[in-house]
Formats: C-alpha cells, sequence, structure tokens
C-alpha cells in the first residue's frame, strides 16, 4: 500500500492483516515504485496524490515494464477525470475517499478473484471471429498473437464472449464482473470497453448497442 496519511494507512493495514493479508506500507511515490517492483505482491493498493510521484504515475510505469500486478486507487475527491484516467493507465479498481476499511478488502479480494482466474480445465477456450479466449490460462490472442490485458479486462471480454450476440447492459457487466452495484457508476464499464477495444486493434467484436449496453459479435 502507498498512502502518505499515516491514520487511513495505519486502519487499512489492521483490515487487510485481519482478513490474513501481510501489508507493506510507504509513503510516497517513488518508494512506492521501488517496493512493488522489489516485493512482487499481489496486489497494490495506491493513493493518486502521492509526493515525489502520482499514484497513477507509479502504475503507469509498472505497466510499462510489463508489471499487470493488480491496482486499486484511492481518491480524496469524486473525481471522474481522476477515475477514468487510473483505469486508462491499467488500474482494475477504485475506492472514493472518505470509505469504509471493510469495502476495500472486498474490492481487494474481488480483484484477486479475478487475478486468479478459473481453475485449469474448467472452461474451454472461447472464440469470437479471430480473437480466442483462453478463462484457464488467462491468456486472449487475436490470429494467433498474443494481447496482454489487465484481470479486470480480461474478465469483462470474457463475460461478453461467454454469450455471443447477448447484449449485457452495464449494470450487469458491473454486477457480473465488478461484483458491485451501479452507484459505483457505469461509466466505469465505457473505459474498459475502450481500453479492451484498444488493445484488440483493429477487430472490433465488441458491439456498442446504444441506450443498452455491450456485446461480443464477431
Amino acid at each position: 500500500m502507498v498512502e502518505d496519511e499515516p491514520a487511513i494507512a495505519d486502519l487499512v493495514r489492521l483490515y487487510l492483516a485481519r482478513d490474513g493479508f501481510g501489508v507493506h506500507v510507504e509513503r510516497d511515490g517513488p518508494t512506492g515504485l521501488a517496493a512493488a517492483r522489489r516485493l512482487r505482491p499481489v496486489a497494490c493498493v495506491l493513493d493518486i496524490a502521492l509526493p515525489g510521484l502520482a499514484g497513477t504515475e507509479v502504475c503507469r510505469r509498472l505497466r510499462e515494464a510489463g508489471d499487470w500486478t493488480p491496482v486499486i486507487f484511492l481518491t480524496a475527491r469524486d473525481d471522474e477525470v481522476d477515475r477514468i484516467l487510473g483505469l486508462e493507465l491499467g488500474a482494475d479498481d477504485y475506492v472514493t475517499k472518505p470509505f469504509s476499511p471493510r469495502e476495500l478488502v472486498a474490492r481487494v479480494r474481488a480483484v484477486l478473484r479475478r487475478a486468479a482466474g478459473v481453475p485449469d480445465g474448467a472452461e474451454r477456450p472461447r472464440q469470437v471471429g479471430t480473437v480466442t479466449l483462453d478463462p484457464a490460462r488467462r491468456t486472449v490472442t487475436v490470429s494467433g498473437t498474443p494481447v496482454q490485458l489487465t484481470s479486470t479486462e480480461f474478465d469483462l471480454l470474457a463475460h461478453l464472449m461467454a454469450r455471443p450476440g447477448r447484449v449485457f447492459t452495464r449494470e450487469e457487466l458491473l454486477a457480473g464482473v465488478w461484483g458491485y452495484a451501479a452507484h459505483a457508476g457505469t461509466r466505469t464499464v465505457d473505459v474498459h470497453v475502450a481500453q479492451v477495444r484498444a488493445k484488440l486493434g483493429d477487430v472490433n467484436v465488441i458491439r456498442t448497442h446504444r441506450g443498452v449496453g455491450y456485446a461480443a459479435d464477431g
């Protein structure tokens, strides 16, 4: 966890420890980035407004280096610009301050479940057009070329590809992929869909159904 407010850091550490997590805390961006690279944690909780290096920049540098450790952002403001920027940089989720420590623990567990995926052999690969998704191996290819997705992006695509042609509303996707209700903001879904489309390149397997939601369609 990288958080420059000691009271918040101590409280979150306490709740995560109660839930069985070992927690390492840093107070600024540069040391947080170094710790994430050195310790290889199962997840990172990053405040956005950090001394020395913003949390969004820490995330960007991790992703740039090929590190796809799940990231949850903490933001002091309910600022859509901050949230969207974080998600575009490859974050998996965000929590707005003030927040319930129990909610943050639940978000961490949800992100880790998504990152873990399904057991080997539990599901066969899915194909829509030239896109192939293997749920067991957590891989995506386009015409045989691997595509790197975050755990949340992968689960969003997998959810859509599980029922090709079926139109999912944004609220259904929030519940099915993120595991929480629409009060979190359906803009989260739109941003992740845009990111998946950008990474898949010219292959447009996610169709927008205006006023309704999205579907996977080859």
